[in-house]
């Protein structure tokens, strides 16, 4: 058998809009004027063999999510080394990558207060009371006891968009050295009324 003659410029861009259509090779080959090998060659050639191989399968990906989850405040080098203890051995600038494509970026944690089952129950119960809409609260000034710390804030956590106030995402307002307590107010959007009291 002969060899196969390479399409030409139009013939190729007839194939590629003709099969993503999902059209049949045979009737590609006979509206492009062409052999229907030819069309082989060419879809083949467009969907096999292009690029590096992944070096990771979706079960893999999987794996690392998990490990992710479980501590949102490892390094790269930690996530490595917990990757590879299950079997997956890729360098730190795969487990980057691979973070990032799930979403999730380093990020510095917002720091709260530790809150028990009962101290959110007591500061639901409150903010209720108060009958306010998420519009009329986001205009409220709250003033509270905070803490300005020197030098290193910690280590950051991993975390997709909007996952800021996810529990697993915060860092608890412990003791650090070298730092200074300081009474700030603190709003969501702008000032327009304080509120007086709060529960403890």
């Amino acid at each position: 058998m002969g060899k196969t003659a390479d399409l030409t410029a139009v013939q190729r861009t007839i194939t590629d809009t003709l099969h993503q259509e999902g059209n049949t090779q045979k009737d590609i080959s006979q509206r492009a004027s062409c052999s229907q090998s030819a069309v082989s060659k060419h879809i083949h050639k467009k969907s096999v063999g292009r690029g590096k191989k992944r070096c990771t399968t979706k079960r893999d990906d999987r794996s690392l999510r998990s490990i992710v989850k479980k501590s949102r405040f490892q390094n790269l080098g930690e996530l490595q080394r917990q990757w590879t203890e299950a079997g997956v051995q890729v360098s730190k600038a795969t487990v980057h990558r691979r973070v990032g494509q799930m979403g999730s970026n380093s990020r510095v944690p917002v720091v709260k207060p530790p809150l028990n089952s009962r101290q959110r129950k007591k500061r639901l119960t409150w903010a209720v009371e108060k009958h306010r809409t998420a519009a009329e609260w986001s205009k409220v000034l709250f003033s509270d006891e905070s803490k300005c710390s020197f030098g290193s804030q910690g280590a950051r956590g991993w975390r997709k968009a909007g996952e800021e106030q996810n529990p697993s995402c915060l860092k608890s307002s412990v003791k650090f050295p070298q730092s200074v307590m300081v009474w700030e107010p603190c709003q969501l959007l702008v000032l327009v009324h304080c509120v007086s009291s709060s529960p403890e």
